[in-house]
């Protein structure tokens, strides 16, 4: 019995664990900025390096976050920050950053795209660090063995060599080899002759797969994988992995991270007209022998063990208009909401609050909830959620008109009726459309 007991302990502990869902494209509930970023793992915790993109193309910050699940992540600092001048100074453009280990030194060593603001400079930089999220000592910036690059991507090979991964308009897409130290760029190993940007290398079952996007500027296109047994080639001719014509899902390739005995898909779907709301579309990644594939879902759950995937499960929704709306809030017309309407003016000096009470749930469970809205700002708002009394700060970007976007918040619900309030004291909130609550 107590066998029987235990089991059924470690059971309910995996499906509470697996309720909660990536949500690709939704705003992540402190609206994380690292674009253009890439995940290390670190004993037991995941860390994720990007750019801050408050600012448009101008670098603020390259930024790190950690995670124990993958879903909820915490943010840990800044790696590296705007300097006074340099290559870190103001107007300055610092994409693509992705952090590698070198068991050599045991120092983290951070590439990254280094940029003037009309990116006519094309180089490449490097910094390092004795911890993965600690600040980090800018070194020097460079073109890569005389070659131009923008976007860029690293890999560590089974054997421990470290490789830079460059685009070079002009020439190719190149892969570059690194000093011991991964620290110097030693020379060249392959560059595809077709020009493609944003590379993403991973290896599996001795094969290599390199991802990469066509050259359209900040709007997504159906982006491609070549493959090969070895890294100076031959490679074969580039496939799609995405439906043809989804422009990978409205993404751009950014990395692709290993999970278990899996992949998982990184892409950036970007706003050039307000770079700060472009947000993330993860999906999985499926590997089979030399081919790759992949498949849109409007949301997922991944188990970060094994790297098996499942689909969210079904939705309840709660209508934001059908709520309890007090102090100012009132039902407004929203031609694409769920039921024509949303519950408008949440927030402002009255602290407008919708209320939706008896918001079922099958069991005490930590879920995800996805909360579609609308903000005609150019900047984002931000509101409390409540749930059962427990609050957490939730990040509501614009929508850009047309359909409302949808916001994620990681909480706990007990089994039956839950109570979740929206509301903000002295700022306007979102338009709330609705709330979708996983039944199973």
């Amino acid at each position: 019995m107590h066998s029987v007991v235990l089991a059924c302990i470690g059971l309910l502990a995996s499906s509470a664990k697996a309720a909660l869902q990536i949500v690709p494209g939704a705003t992540w509930t402190a609206h994380i900025q690292a674009h253009g970023g890439g995940i290390l793992q670190v004993g037991q915790k995941w860390y994720w390096v990007g750019e801050d993109k408050t600012n448009g193309t101008a670098f603020i910050n390259v930024n790190c976050y950690s995670s124990t699940n993958l879903v909820e992540w915490n943010y840990e600092g800044a790696l590296l920050t705007r300097t006074a001048s340099g290559d870190t100074g103001p107007s300055r453009v610092i994409e693509r950053p992705k952090v590698i280990f070198n068991k050599k030194t045991s120092k983290y060593v951070l590439w990254m795209h280094i940029d003037s603001s009309n990116y006519g400079e094309a180089k490449i930089g490097v910094a390092t660090s004795d911890g993965v999220c600690s600040k980090y000592t800018y070194i020097r910036s460079e073109r890569p063995l005389g070659f131009e690059s923008r976007d860029s991507g690293v890999y560590v090979d089974d054997d421990g060599k470290g490789y830079l991964l460059t685009e070079d308009r002009r020439n190719g897409l190149r892969i570059n080899l690194l000093s011991d130290d991964y620290l110097t760029i030693v020379r060249n190993i392959y560059t595809w002759p077709e020009k493609y940007e944003s590379p993403a290398l991973i290896k599996k079952s001795g094969v290599y797969f390199m991802f990469a996007s066509q050259l359209t500027g900040w709007n997504p296109n159906d982006n491609y994988y070549s493959t090969s047994t070895s890294l100076s080639g031959p490679w074969s001719g580039w496939k799609k992995f995405a439906d043809s014509g989804s422009n990978t899902y409205a993404s751009q390739t950014t990395f692709v991270l290993p999970v278990g005995d899996q992949y998982m898909y990184m892409g950036d779907r970007w706003v050039s007209s307000n770079l700060m709301r472009s947000t993330y579309v993860w999906l999985p990644l499926k590997i089979e022998g030399t081919t790759a594939g992949m498949k849109n879902a409007v949301n997922w759950i991944l188990d970060t063990t094994s790297g098996n995937t499942a689909s969210g499960a079904d939705e309840k929704q709660y209508e934001g208009e059908a709520g309890m709306l007090s102090n100012g809030a009132k039902s407004q017309s929203c031609s694409g909401c769920s039921g024509g309407k949303a519950a408008g003016f949440i927030g402002g000096s009255s602290g407008g609050t919708v209320l939706l009470s008896n918001v079922q749930s099958a069991s005490n469970v930590r879920t995800t909830l996805r909360i579609k809205r609308l903000n005609g700002d150019s900047s984002q708002r931000t509101a409390n959620v409540s749930v059962n009394g427990k609050t957490q700060r939730v990040a509501f970007l614009p929508h850009g008109g047309g359909d409302p976007g949808s916001s994620v918040v990681h909480v706990d619900l007990e089994a039956g009726g839950n109570e979740v309030k929206i509301s903000v004291q002295g700022a306007w909130g979102p338009d709330v459309d609705r709330v979708l609550v996983p039944q199973s």
